[in-house]
């Protein structure tokens, strides 16, 4: 009896017994008032941000790049609309440090139809009239044939060299290549600067030491472009029959819960069995061949990702990862052969709860819009708030001028007084920004504009799992299953979430919202510190995003089981997030053995869905089957594809397996209650199914050694009651 009380006065009290009880509470009161009129006013204030910042921006910034007035090139309804590309005329300028400053390359900048696809000079086209008609489509208006170069180039009219160029985000580039090794523009190795001088192609990538691997690097993108531009509509095939086989994998859970889990567990076992037995044919078919034995250290960075299946070491790395996690895999299935079955029985629970609640299998779609809803909105007033800046002209020059990066008005430079003491600068676009309140608080609007966004997203999260456990609560508590069933369970729950619960919802998504923004502060930080030396600075960074990234989990998890006992009892977060957090304590080797299995169990029924999706857009997209060969798209990286179905069909299985998750997160809870509450006898019977209590009765008998275990089933208070 002591022992009882010393267990129950560290952990928490038990539930008694209480014969009114029939799952969650009708007749409740709102919770958390001062922090649901807290989010209201704060979403009314992002509402009127949201407002401002589409008053005062303009997304065309964004969308369509300016020339050196700040005109809009390619926009529709203006004489530039059918010129959409800038051309730079002296693109060696944009190596100017200013440009990190000031984000404006210190030269003239034009919109043009397409970029240049000649190298010539102003000199050599000048003479004859093909060419120059050609030329001045990349001059300033007022360019005459009766003026000469020299009064072109000191009015600025003209670029005074072409540069064979390539359109990148709808800006003029230098086509650059290699050639022996050497970085080539238009096939020539050295180019005119513009100012008489012959340079090295390799000046023109911007100071850039290795020119070889940025124009690889641009190569490769470019190419993964085109490969998503190809094979788009087979990406998407591929996730519609990850959501078929997602679906089609909760459906056969309802009836065979017990044969698809051995099943699932058995096709992965075979599907890495397959993997490893592939890697290994691969390997011994590389053995002997030219080449085959160099090392992935000794060839280094390439492009061509083809290349390195061409190596042993690749397959065996290959072979060596899956068979680790084969072993891995099989070593858990032995050693947690008696929670599995356990957690059969709870995952057959869940089956039919689903079963008898199956509009909850939908709800996630309800979830992805609103919170599509959020992203969209919180990524609009982004663009909005960055596009809302005023346009700033400074003064450019080539010669030392007092007045050199000052702003200036274009509309009335040629007659103003930097223009007379500087007869070389021109007044050109330079920024976007502003001197108003507005303009100098913008960034503090950004900021409220990313933590709006966490918070209503995580509330959005909030909402779906508190009314996904309401429901699946009606369905534990309900002692004649279905009858005693409410009609509409997610719906009620929804009603009772939003008509109650508003505040606690926003007290739970606050408080993770808080430590999320502290997680991008902290990412923030690590990004600007990279290039620092001090190892002490660095070494407690490290530690503190570790620390956050568990104070993130544990918040995670808490409120997750916070937002059930909400559901069931209508307390305040605290309240509720205490006794979640007790009732847990109190049955913590279930918690941590039983529950995790569920889920270890769920996560390999995901990995399943990517392992098949998977499988079956390898051999597509790689060519292996014959019968693909004609339909597949023809590739550079057929690996681009094949991880972009893997990664959808994982998101995808997830959102339909987040159901079963909440599902038999709330029958653990309701579970934990029912044993405190019930003892069983006809006065007192439980509410769970009877093929679940012989399950984890016969669990019981098998744990009866363990003193804190055996009273965290319940039999412990019990024995004080009686």
């Amino acid at each position: 009896m002591a022992e009882n009380e010393n267990f129950y006065g560290k952990n928490g009290e038990p539930r008694k017994y209480d014969p009114n009880f029939k799952g969650p509470i009708e007749k409740r009161g709102c919770t958390d008032i001062v922090c649901c009129i807290l989010f209201i006013i704060c979403v009314l204030a992002y509402i009127a941000v949201g407002i401002l910042a589409w008053s005062q921006g303009d997304p065309r910034k964004a969308i369509y790049p300016t020339d050196s007035r700040g005109q809009f090139c390619g926009q529709a309804g203006t004489p530039l609309q059918n010129k959409s590309m800038v051309f730079y005329f002296n693109i060696l300028k944009c190596a100017s440090p200013l440009v990190l400053l000031e984000f404006q390359c210190p030269t003239t900048q034009m919109c043009v139809e397409k970029c240049p696809e000649k190298y010539m000079t102003l000199l050599s086209a000048y003479p004859i009239k093909k060419d120059f008609d050609y030329y001045k489509n990349f001059c300033q208006e007022g360019v005459t044939n009766s003026m000469g170069v020299p009064e072109i180039l000191k009015r600025g009219l003209c670029p005074a060299v072409l540069i064979p160029s390539k359109s990148f985000t709808k800006r003029c580039f230098p086509s650059l290549g290699m050639n022996n090794g050497k970085v080539t523009v238009g096939g020539k190795d050295t180019v005119n600067d513009g100012e008489g001088n012959t340079v090295p192609a390799e000046d023109l990538l911007y100071g850039v030491k290795n020119a070889t691997v940025v124009i690889e690097a641009r190569q490769v993108v470019m190419k993964i472009f085109e490969d998503y531009t190809h094979s788009w509509y087979w990406i998407l095939i591929g996730l519609a029959i990850a959501m078929v086989l997602s679906l089609l994998f909760i459906i056969l859970l309802r009836y065979l819960a017990a044969i698809m889990v051995w099943v699932v567990i058995a096709l992965l076992i075979l599907v890495i069995g397959y993997g490893i037995f592939h890697c290994y044919m691969e390997y011994a078919s590389l053995k002997g061949e030219p080449g085959a034995n160099v090392t992935l250290q000794e060839l280094g960075f390439q492009t061509d990702f083809a290349v390195y299946l061409q190596l042993q070491q690749t397959w065996l790395a290959f072979m060596i990862i899956l068979a680790i996690v084969e072993v891995i895999i099989i070593l858990l299935l032995i050693f947690l052969r008696k929670r599995i079955l356990i957690a059969i029985a709870l995952i057959k629970e869940a089956s039919r709860a689903i079963g008898h609640v199956m509009c909850s299998l939908f709800y996630p779609l309800f979830t992805f819009l609103l919170l599509a809803l959020v992203i969209a909105y919180w990524a609009v007033t982004a663009v909005f708030l960055s596009t809302s800046n005023q346009p700033i002209y400074k003064v450019f020059n080539e010669s030392a001028c007092e007045y050199s990066r000052q702003t200036c008005s274009p509309a009335n430079f040629s007659d103003s007084p930097e223009k007379k003491a500087c007869p070389d600068s021109q007044c050109l676009f330079a920024f976007y920004g502003g001197e108003t309140p507005y303009h100098k608080y913008l960034i503090v609007l950004q900021f409220y504009n990313v933590f709006l966004f966490f918070w209503c997203a995580n509330f959005v999260i909030a909402l779906g799992q508190m009314t996904l456990a309401g429901a699946f609560a009606s369905y534990y508590w309900a002692f004649s299953k279905p009858d005693d069933i409410p009609t509409f369970p997610v719906f009620s729950s929804l009603g009772r979430s939003l008509r109650y619960h508003t505040g606690t919802l926003a007290f739970g998504a606050l408080i993770l919202s808080v430590v999320q923004l502290i997680r991008v502060l902290l990412e923030y930080l690590d990004h600007k510190l990279k290039g620092a030396q001090n190892k002490f600075a660095k070494f407690l960074l490290c530690c503190l995003k570790c620390c956050f990234w568990c104070l993130e989990k544990i918040i995670k998890f808490l409120n997750r089981n916070a937002y059930i006992m909400v559901a069931i009892y209508g307390k305040n977060f605290c309240t509720a997030a205490k006794d979640a957090f007790f009732l847990l304590l109190r049955n913590m080797i279930r918690v941590a053995v039983l529950d995790k299995v569920t889920d270890f169990l769920l996560f390999l029924g995901k990995l399943l869905v990517v392992g098949l999706v998977g499988v079956f857009a390898f051999f597509f997209f790689s060519g292996r089957v014959k019968a693909f060969a004609d339909t597949a798209p023809n590739l550079h990286y057929y690996w681009v594809p094949i991880l972009t179905v893997a990664v959808g069909s994982f998101l995808i299985a997830s959102g339909f397996f987040s159901v079963y998750s909440m599902c038999v997160d709330t029958l653990f809870l309701c579970f934990c209650e029912d044993l405190e509450r019930n003892d069983g006898s006809p006065a007192r019977p439980y509410y769970m199914s009877s093929s679940l209590g012989e399950v984890l009765w016969k669990d019981k008998a098998g744990d009866a050694s363990s003193s804190v275990q055996h009273q965290s089933i319940g039999t412990g208070p019990e024995e004080d009651r009686a």
